[in-house]
């Protein structure tokens, strides 16, 4: 996982940013696509009126390479640094035309479930509950 880059820059590079820049090229509540490793990702992030980062994933192109845990690394730095307590994960893997096998399983097995979430459909759904 070391050496995935996000957008051309390491991990250990990302860590670095101030919280302002979270704020403004990430958690912009908007559809973004972000070059991460070999894997294009459409996501979107944004924190809740509950005080929570919601993460969710739309489309994973490519990757395989630590992909999913580089966001969770990721996004557990910022939630930490925005003082929040708890990520909420979001991913619409579940009726894609051509469905990512390999990411089901990774995802089953980290403990996500699927859920139907009113207004979003069926999704795999997690909360991570930070110490």
């Amino acid at each position: 996982m070391g050496r995935i880059k996000v957008e051309g820059l390491s991990v250990a590079e990302i860590l670095e940013w101030p919280i302002e820049y979270f704020d403004e090229l990430v958690l912009i509540d908007d559809p973004i696509v972000l070059s991460i490793g070999t894997a294009q990702v459409l996501g979107q992030f944004s924190v809740s009126s509950e005080n929570r980062l919601v993460v969710e994933l739309a489309q994973i192109d490519g990757g395989g390479e630590g992909v999913l845990p580089t966001i969770t690394r990721l996004s557990k730095h910022i939630a930490r640094i925005k003082a929040i307590s708890e990520i909420e994960c979001i991913v619409y893997a579940v009726n894609c035309a051509e469905p990512n096998l390999k990411l089901r399983a990774y995802l089953v097995k980290a403990g996500f479930e699927l859920k139907n979430i009113p207004r979003k459909g069926e999704v795999y759904y997690k909360v991570l509950v930070l110490n």
